[in-house]
């Protein structure tokens, strides 16, 4: 049964470190992948009011778009290509400050500014990113890619 989350204050990393244990709650007894993804990105975006946040799945040669909250985003993201589809190809988590300034970054919107994507590796693949875009500039940092990896290890594939 889902619990109201609580939302926190004060620094980044203190939200960070009360909502995990609140997304580990969500989702622990869960079986179900796309439920566990959903609840994720909502929790994440109640507590940080990011612009958007979703996972992108990789099916076959591309990533897919997954479980989102926020506007309308594109569906499809080919490998190396867009910020996405470099940390599915680099299978580390990138910290863009200024995505005008990613060469092929790839625009779902205008109002995006900054990003960082996370990758989730099982068995040594990347299975799925994690994309989070914000409508400021360099809105994300170690903090965010240190408990947002955490975040990503918690899911169950």
């Amino acid at each position: 049964m889902a619990e109201d989350l609580i939302i926190s204050s004060g620094t980044k990393e203190e939200q960070y470190k009360a909502l995990i244990p609140q997304i580990k709650a969500l989702i622990t007894g869960e079986s179900d992948l796309i439920a566990n993804l959903a609840n994720i990105t909502a929790a994440l975006k109640e507590q940080f009011c990011w612009f958007w946040i979703g996972f992108y799945l990789v099916k076959k040669n591309e990533l897919v778009l997954g479980p989102f909250q926020g506007p309308v985003a594109c569906t499809r993201i080919r490998k190396g290509k867009g910020v996405c589809g470099s940390c599915w190809e680099k299978s580390s988590t990138l910290i863009v400050p200024d995505v005008e300034k990613f060469p092929g970054h790839i625009a779902c919107s205008s109002l995006s500014k900054s990003e960082i994507v996370v990758p989730v590796v099982r068995n040594m693949e990347v299975v799925a990113v994690l994309d989070i875009d914000s409508n400021q500039l360099n809105n994300f940092d170690s903090i965010d890619q240190v408990y947002l990896e955490k975040v990503v290890a918690m899911i169950e594939w």
